[in-house]
């Protein structure tokens, strides 16, 4: 018999219930990278320590970074991380791949044994980590937060598309369930023969985000009077984002409001070949915490631009910023935007009408600041809190798994 600091006599032992679940996540791409994969699982894993969860990080070393193991840091992300061979991924600088050993993600698992693996990308780590879950009988679940078939396009590789499709096809459905940020991307996934899927969205740090941070000096360092319009892109600079688009939208604009200006927050390979030809933009590189916030909050209208996004993070951060958004009706904005009541989106394929949508807003700001207000209104409901208690429960309630001691059949066919 023992008693509690309260004097209460505790009888028998601890159930299985009050232990901590052990949760891992495995990905290619994590804090401090730059990126909407890695943004989402920084506020993932921080949900899940607050909840009360061990997590356990399993990602690629970045540059000048030593592989090993490393119990937590100061921002709470995780309970321990394992940093393993990292190579550079080709033709995308900045993004790695990882390499593991089977025999060492057999071993860490046989000695902290996870209650559930979840697996963000699908790159030789995450293959590695589906295939020792599913030897060792651990319930694995994936996570489609890339559209790389897709990406072929704009790298001159559309060939590739089936290709990748079939390898996204069988790495997908050799794990339990396939979390799909999106109704739109859950239908996508079903044409590619992803099965079962479940819709996990995002939530959107709505202290972080507002349009209190709107700075009027960093608009008056951008070269705006008090009436001019800033056009702000945040984002990778990158051909997959269909960076070309905004960049005819806002000559438009400029073309009827020259006092308009062109503010890019973001980098990537394509950064100094804008800059080159759009001398007069305004390349404001990375930003990050309050600095990003900061720029959010001092634009006017948000161009995304991008059809090959699963989500797009930077959509709802924009709208808890209380910017006026035009997009396509896909990704967040086809779960998030309502047309002319809190953002503008145009039909995936007439790129007229995102071009007409940002004019509108220019030409007529009672319509621009009505949007921008209600923006900000629906972004407060897009809490992470009720996210993370809905990827908890998806999960850690998936069946565990027979124990399976070699690469099916199928997918050695595939490769």
């Amino acid at each position: 018999m023992k008693e509690d600091s309260a004097g209460n006599t505790v009888t028998g032992t601890p159930q299985a219930s009050d232990r901590r679940p052990h949760i891992t996540i495995v990905s290619e791409t994590f804090p401090p990278e730059i990126n909407g994969v890695a943004n989402t699982l920084r506020y993932l894993c921080l949900g899940l320590m607050r909840r009360g969860h061990r997590v356990t990080v399993i990602r690629p070393r970045q540059n000048n970074e030593p592989k090993g193991h490393y119990s937590e840091t100061g921002e709470c992300l995780f309970s321990q991380e394992h940093v393993v061979t990292g190579l550079p991924l080709p033709g995308y600088g900045g993004l790695r791949f990882g390499v593991v050993r089977l025999g060492y993600l057999a071993s860490l698992w046989r000695s902290q044994r996870p209650d559930a693996v979840y697996v963000a990308t699908q790159g030789p780590l995450g293959v590695a980590a589906v295939t020792a879950a599913r030897q060792a009988g651990i319930p694995v679940s994936s996570g489609f937060h890339t559209n790389f078939h897709a990406y072929s396009h704009y790298y001159g590789a559309g060939f590739l598309e089936k290709l990748l499709c079939g390898y996204g096809r069988w790495f997908h459905n050799r794990t339990s369930v396939t979390l799909v940020p999106t109704r739109k991307v859950a239908a996508t996934t079903a044409s590619m023969g992803i099965h079962p899927t479940s819709v996990w969205s995002r939530g959107v740090d709505c202290h972080r985000f507002s349009p209190h941070k709107r700075d009027v000096a960093l608009r008056q360092q951008w070269g705006l009077q008090s009436k001019d319009r800033a056009v702000l892109y945040v984002g990778r600079l990158a051909a997959e984002k269909n960076l070309q688009m905004a960049v005819s939208c806002y000559e438009r604009i400029r073309g009827l409001h020259p006092g308009a200006k062109f503010i890019l927050v973001g980098d990537g390979p394509m950064a100094k070949r804008l800059a080159e030809r759009h001398p007069d933009y305004i390349f404001a590189g990375t930003r990050k915490g309050e600095d990003l916030a900061r720029h959010y909050a001092s634009g006017d209208i948000f161009l995304f631009p991008s059809k090959t996004d699963t989500f797009g993070n930077v959509v709802t951060e924009a709208m808890a910023s209380g910017l006026a958004v035009v997009a396509y009706d896909d990704a967040a904005a086809s779960e998030h935007i309502r047309h002319e009541e809190n953002g503008m989106k145009a039909p995936l394929g007439v790129d007229e009408a995102f071009v007409d949508h940002a004019l509108r807003l220019v030409d007529q700001p009672t319509l621009m600041n009505r949007i921008r207000a209600q923006a900000r209104l629906d972004a407060l409901d897009l809490n992470w809190a009720a996210q993370i208690e809905q990827f908890e429960h998806l999960i850690l309630n998936q069946p565990q798994r027979t124990p399976y001691n070699a690469l099916d059949k199928q997918g050695i066919s595939l490769l």
